[in-house]
């Protein structure tokens, strides 16, 4: 990692620790998305019973259970839409479209609102994953230490559910209360907003995006590799021909 900050001019590990504030942000916004995502997941049978008439929560487990097949779904094709499009933009997109649909299911009621649900999950499923690989770019030496501090941002899941809880007692609705994971979401959009439309954010995870490191050497190291073959071989062939 440091090699590649030092070949691509993305020196932002130069910096001290305390100034890494792409990372602090990184953090920040997993935190908000993962929060929002388990509070989501955790009152989704709440939100079901309480929206569709007639569900009981054996049936709301099942759906539930279709919902995470949903992000699953996400998932992969996120991952193989990566192939071919930037990861950042993915991330942008994916981030605004759970913003979209999450939105709707505060006031829908019945199969509509748990199909919005179902489409949050839906782009959800990238969204972790990307957080770690954007937020890790560019750290160089830093890069054990920055890890940490993003994927503990799962210390959301621990408090953005017990929001979501009181909100829904406040008001006698859980699907109100979805107000709760949105206003993370949208907290959680603003790193997505920053990576691709800032440039202090942009230059470094392009910039690292299109290193050649490890590639060149690999090429360089085959190349030596069989050029000293060659030179074993015909050396082999002298000494034969010398006996």
């Amino acid at each position: 990692m440091a090699f590649q900050v030092q070949d691509t001019h993305a020196d932002t590990a130069t910096k001290p620790f305390r100034k890494q504030y792409r990372l602090f942000h990184a953090a920040f916004a997993q935190f908000c998305y993962t929060g929002s995502q388990v509070a989501i997941a955790g009152y989704f049978i709440n939100y079901v019973t309480e929206t569709r008439p007639g569900t009981t929560n054996a049936q709301g487990s099942q759906f539930l259970a279709g919902a995470q097949g949903a992000f699953a779904a996400g998932r992969f094709a996120g991952s193989a839409l990566m192939r071919f499009v930037k990861p950042r933009y993915v991330f942008l997109v994916y981030m605004t479209l759970i913003i979209v649909f999450v939105a709707p299911s505060i006031t829908q009621r019945g199969n509509t609102g748990m199909a919005m649900l179902y489409l949050t999950l839906f782009f959800e499923s990238i969204i972790f994953p990307t957080i770690v690989a954007l937020g890790m770019r560019g750290l160089g030496k830093y890069s054990k230490r920055g890890s940490g501090f993003i994927v503990g941002g799962v210390a959301g899941g621990a408090c953005v559910p017990p929001l979501l809880g009181v909100a829904a007692d406040a008001n006698n609705s859980t699907a109100i209360a979805m107000s709760v994971p949105l206003a993370f979401f949208v907290a959680a959009w603003s790193y997505a907003f920053c990576v691709n439309f800032l440039s202090a954010y942009r230059t470094p995870v392009d910039s690292l995006g299109q290193a050649n490191i490890g590639i060149e050497n690999a090429e360089r190291t085959e190349s030596n590799a069989e050029k000293g073959g060659i030179e074993m071989q015909e050396d082999i062939a002298r000494a034969r021909h010398a006996a």
